[in-house]
């Protein structure tokens, strides 16, 4: 049988209605009875037709075809739909406004639009040249909707309210005009289905919908101006407002040469149309100051809503508000600023400054920031840790405030175009932000690459090119960069000795003691001194290969003899000799971070007359300052930085190249006040090749451990998955949360997923979720080492001490370091000398002396606070001062943040605190090892006296958890000759060897206590056997373990009892015994059965002793509160298998007294 075919002869099996002709059957008449009683069966006729019958399929004719409608063009027939639906629905609203209307008196005491954005200034403008041709515009209808406004225009008055520009109102009207054109081009009916049938026939007139529409276009136009702003209102479009600002003359003079002034229209549409704006314009540009001011203009500071401005650095935050405050005339209560330690917040504030880690803790507070209405992120180029994270949240934070109608303008401000990271990360931004680029107030700078790379001695290369500036060119501030601190006093040092200023510096006393008869003839030479002039000189820059294409009477002979000698230090005969070439003094400043306040500020006064400013800065002065009138910048294209490993934690600081990006804002300096010059001490070719175009992101470059304890406090499981700007390496969110798991802060769990589709069970996720501590540690503005520490610290009186010792470690360089190349050898000695004592007498003996470093700076604020603070203090012993008033307001942060997370602390900052004793000491030893057991160092064995060299290199040497190589006691450290055979350090730091600071000594028995997680235990031993604990309430045993990945045995340590079965039968021996509950004891001579068969292995063959392990292991009852509790909840619990063990005649007994808890 062949295979069957489907659909064979499916046209014939088809049924289709046909048209039979019935015409022959009509003719036909029968005789028959009753036929129109009865009826007549046509389907068996009596008679016949002679002729066959017709029969025809039937046609289908309902109607022209119509073509399909696209989806295209169904949403623009819908769109016209719509259009007439609202045309039709505009009476009615008309009505309905027109009962709301603002009377004329009204609207006299209201603002008009127009002055929004220089409106009435413009139809100045238009008015005057009328008259005048106009130039047209080469866009095709750009002009179509001045003309109109124009037209407007020319019916209201000028000085009523109504000489608002109605752009902006009629935008809704033209794009309905154009809807209707288009409606007339295609189609004019009534409905969709209309629409579709219609198309292949004709466009009839709809002159109907356009008088109605031109009526209506009247109705508005010639309408009060309340109805458009009712109408705007209907429409979810926020109201313009503009609010006054009475500015003084010279300061809205100064604000006008701005290069943003000009693009303030700009700016304000594009953050009125988005949510998100970046703005993009180099420094000096005004974005910092006039951004503020304009959103404050527009009225996003009225009402409840705050204007917010990030800054990553305090000196920004606080120098910004001022700033602002002064151009818009107002105090500090509108204009406030907030840093870490203090702020001048009120409840009027109109413009907050804060740094971006006081923003980040409001958003763990507040998660929408409901009480801003704006934020902006400024220095977003220098893609600090919090800036990141917080344009992460801001990205989610935007459009759910949007969502809840309150929304949230979110402004990102950069001084670089380096904003890819923004505008093409999908998963931060879905809808690409728009990039406003303001054009800076920039004057040419013209840059100057060395021929050659010195690959050593930079610093003398950049003392170099000063010289011959101050020697061959006009008159300019010169801005130098170099990398350190260090580096910027040795080369202050060495240009002050070069071109003295005895009228505007005053010289050390024991310089002048020393060196007074070079005083004498210096000024001797001094008033002889010739005078200079200028024209003489050529206006454009020194180059390189003029120097070398110049004679030798040249004018470089004279500044040669300077700069012959390549080394760093200067001879006195080289010194005298300068002195003679020295034309004019040079007023040398110092410029960097943790420089005090009073010293960075001289940078910004005018410097002494007759005086060309010189600044040796860090790279604090690429972006965050402003130093006016610098001409000359000096670019050893170096930078110092901060490299973290992401495995071990260890941090190395190396000076290597610094980004391109960088070098050209260190160019930019030149450029502000006039033509300027940059001198790059390294070539074109060095450069291009070894350059990186942008520096890294500093979240990848440090550890992450404080930003995902926040985070996680914040209910962000998944820290993987959050929208950085710039992710860091899962290696470094890994070894982050191993560390807060350590410290207790976070707990893994495991987390059961769905089943497949095919119904297979997946592993479970592991999460790890924040503890209670950790959320006690989250409320500390510090690193979670420290946070643990303080939350350990409510014990035995310690809180003041363990604030003053976390404080004291929270701030960087308490302490100044000499350096011998800062000062005389001598000098360096006795003061080195003189500091090693005082640190020895700080650190005392016994615990004192094993507490280290942290004694030396506990006593260090302790003394200070004592003695006031004073500068003179701080200078005598050693300590910065700028430091020490860190410390006091981080103490007083702190101290309030124990009170909030701790009931009953009452703690206080007390400026006569007493030193801890001994046993306080050794407390905080213990609380110092709990916060840094990952920090852990033990002492290597000395090496043979006949040992090879290899081996030798080990003598002092410690061997840590995190490192293979051995390191080492910083010399400085007060346990430095004592070598304790444990150690904790607060931080590795690599130099020439691989040191450790911050140095405490513990003892071994102390880590399986303080340290378990680090710890690998035995089992319990036999002998000594396990115990109860009276004072615990818990059974305790003895074990021996071994301590992180280096396997360093511990000596046996009481320890609780591991977890498990045998738990339960140890402690259920020690109830039956009476040792857990003392009136059990009567019962003890009663029992059936001794209680050591609870943990015996044939325990199993008496009934008794599995009924009452099965008892404490269904409610988890394995210590003294557990069981206490579950009598609370059931004071039956326990009878009837206690009663196991006791004849019947006691049974009674047992019950009276049961429970058996007091």
């Amino acid at each position: 049988m062949g295979k069957r075919k489907h659909g064979f002869n499916w046209k014939a099996r088809q049924q289709k209605e046909t048209n039979v002709d019935r015409s022959a059957e009509k003719k036909i008449k029968l005789d028959i009875e009753d036929k129109e009683k009865f009826g007549y069966d046509d389907s068996n006729a009596l008679v016949l037709p002679s002729e066959k019958r017709s029969a025809k399929l039937k046609q289908e004719t309902d109607g022209p075809t119509v073509k399909k409608l696209s989806k295209k063009e169904r949403k623009r027939l819908q769109k016209i739909i719509e259009q007439k639906e609202k045309k039709n629905k505009r009476a009615s609203l008309l009505e309905s406004l027109s009962a709301v209307q603002a009377t004329s008196e009204e609207l006299k005491h209201l603002a008009s639009i127009a002055e929004l954005q220089t409106g009435k200034f413009k139809k100045k403008l238009l008015s005057k040249t009328d008259d005048e041709e106009r130039p047209r515009n080469a866009v095709a209808g750009s002009n179509k909707k001045k003309h109109s406004v124009e037209s407007d225009d020319g019916d209201i008055s000028e000085d009523s309210d109504s000489s608002i520009h109605t752009s902006d109102m009629s935008s809704d009207e033209e794009e309905e005009k154009e809807v209707v054109q288009e409606e007339d081009q295609h189609t004019s009916s009534k409905t969709l289905e209309e629409e579709e049938d219609i198309k292949s026939k004709k466009p009839e007139t709809d002159s109907g919908c356009d008088e109605k529409l031109s009526e209506d276009s009247e109705t508005i136009k010639s309408g009060d101006i309340s109805v458009t702003r009712a109408e705007k209102k209907v429409m979810e479009h926020n109201p313009v407002l503009n609010i006054p600002v009475n500015r003084k003359a010279d300061v809205q003079e100064a604000r006008l040469k701005l290069p943003i002034l000009a693009e303030e229209q700009i700016i304000m549409e594009t953050i009125n149309e988005n949510s998100v704006t970046i703005i993009c314009g180099e420094t000096g540009s005004g974005k910092t100051t006039q951004v503020p001011q304009f959103l404050y203009e527009a009225g996003y500071a009225q009402g409840d809503g705050i204007i917010a401005v990030t800054e990553p650095r305090r000196v920004a935050a606080i120098s910004m508000s001022y700033r602002v405050a002064t151009e818009m005339n107002l105090s500090s209560r509108e204009i406030s600023y907030q840093i870490r330690y203090e702020g001048n917040v009120t409840e009027n504030t109109k413009i907050k400054f804060m740094t971006d880690g006081v923003l980040l803790k409001e958003v763990q507070k507040d998660f929408l920031l409901t009480k801003y209405s704006v934020v902006i992120i400024d220095e977003a180029h220098e893609r600090s840790v919090y800036t990141d994270i917080l344009i992460g949240l801001l990205s989610r934070i935007v459009p759910l405030r949007h969502k809840k109608g309150n929304p949230l303008k979110l402004i990102i401000m950069s001084a670089t175009l380096r904003v890819e990271d923004f505008t093409e990360n999908r998963r931060l931004f879905k809808i690409v932000p728009p990039v406003v680029k303001v054009d800076s107030r920039q004057f040419p700078v013209t840059i100057h690459f060395n021929k050659r790379t010195p690959m050593e001695g930079f610093l003398n290369e950049a003392y170099k090119k000063v010289c011959k500036i101050h020697k061959m060119l006009p008159s300019g501030g010169i801005l130098v960069f170099v990398t350190g601190q260090q580096e910027v006093y040795t080369l202050c040092k060495k240009l002050k000795n070069t071109f003295p200023d005895n009228r505007g510096q005053k010289e050390h006393p024991k310089e002048k003691t020393k060196k007074g008869r070079r005083r004498k003839s210096d000024k001797k030479k001094e008033d002889v001194m010739p005078s200079i002039n200028l024209d003489n000189y050529s206006v454009d820059p020194i180059d390189e290969e003029e120097e070398r294409e110049a004679g030798e009477d040249s004018d470089f002979e004279l500044l040669d003899d300077i700069d012959l000698d390549d080394s760093v230090q200067m001879s006195s005969d080289e010194e005298g000799q300068s002195k003679q070439v020295c034309t004019e003094p040079l007023y040398v400043l110092p410029l960097f971070s943790l420089l005090s306040t009073e010293k960075q500020a001289k940078v910004f006064a005018p410097p002494p007359e007759g005086c060309r400013l010189c600044v040796i800065a860090t790279n604090v002065a690429e972006t965050s300052l402003t130093i006016p009138n610098i001409k000359y910048v000096v670019d050893t294209g170096k930078v110092k930085t901060k490299f973290y490993d992401k495995v071990t934690g260890v941090s190395t600081f190396k000076i290597i190249w610094t980004s391109k990006a960088a070098a050209n804002q260190r160019a930019g300096r030149a450029g502000r006040v006039a033509p300027g010059h940059c001198y790059r001490l390294y070539s074109s070719a060095v450069f291009n090749e070894d350059f990186e175009k942008f520096s890294p992101a500093e979240i990848t470059r440090r550890p992450v451990d404080d930003l995902i304890l926040q985070m996680k406090d914040m209910n962000i499981e998944k820290v993987v998955n959050f929208p950085y700007p710039t992710p860091p390496d899962i290696e470094q969110i890994k070894a982050a949360e191993n560390l807060l798991i350590s410290l207790g802060a976070l707990a893994v769990e495991q987390v059961p997923r769905p089943l497949s589709r095919r119904g297979r069970r997946k592993p479970p996720d592991v999460v790890s979720r924040i503890t209670p501590l950790g959320r006690a540690m989250a409320c500390f503005p510090v690193s979670p080492r420290y946070a643990k520490m303080l939350s350990l610290g409510h014990q035995q009186g310690l809180l003041p001490y363990v604030v003053a010792v976390v404080a004291a470690l929270s701030v960087q360089e308490v302490f100044i370091e000499f350096h011998k190349s800062s000062e005389d050898k001598s000098e360096f000695q006795e003061k080195l000398k003189y500091m090693t004592q005082i640190k020895r007498m700080w650190a005392g003996s016994n615990h004192s002396l094993l507490l280290g470093d942290l004694m030396v700076l506990l006593k260090a604020v302790g003394a200070c606070e004592y003695q006031g603070a004073s500068p003179e203090f701080c200078e005598k012993h050693g300590i910065r001062y700028k430091a020490m008033k860190e410390i006091r307001k981080l103490r007083a942060q702190l101290t309030n943040a124990v009170n909030t997370v701790i009931d009953n602390a009452n703690l206080c900052v007390d400026p006569k605190l007493d030193p801890p004793n001994d046993l306080q000491a050794k407390l905080l030893r213990q609380i110092v090892l709990a916060g840094l057991a990952d920090h852990v160092a033990k002492k290597c064995p000395d090496p043979a006296p006949n040992a090879d060299e290899e081996a030798k290199k080990l003598k002092h040497a410690y061997f840590c958890t995190e490192l293979e190589e051995p390191v080492f006691i910083h010399p400085l450290s007060v346990l430095y000759k004592q070598k304790p055979e444990y150690i904790v350090y607060q931080y590795i730091q690599e130099t020439s060897k691989v040191y450790m600071k911050g140095i405490s000594a513990i003892e071994p028995e102390w880590l399986p206590v303080f340290a378990p997680y680090y710890c690998t235990f035995s089992k319990p031993l036999e002998s000594p056997e396990p115990s109860y604990s009276s004072s615990k309430g818990q059974v305790v045993c003895h074990m021996t373990c071994t301590f992180s990945r280096c396997s360093w045995p511990v000596p046996p340590v009481e320890l609780e009892y591991p977890e498990g079965l045998d738990r339960y039968r140890w402690f259920a021996r020690f109830l039956l015994e009476g040792k857990v509950v003392p009136k059990l004891k009567q019962f003890g001579n009663d029992l059936l059965s001794t209680p050591v068969t609870m943990i015996k292995s044939w325990a199993k063959l008496q009934p008794r002793t599995e009924v009452l392990l099965k008892a404490l292991v269904s409610k988890g009852v394995d210590n003294r509160d557990s069981l206490l509790k579950a009598w609370k909840t059931d004071s039956t619990y326990l009878l009837s298998e206690y009663s196991q063990w006791l004849p019947l005649s006691k049974h009674d007994d047992l019950k009276d007294c049961w429970p058996p808890a007091t």
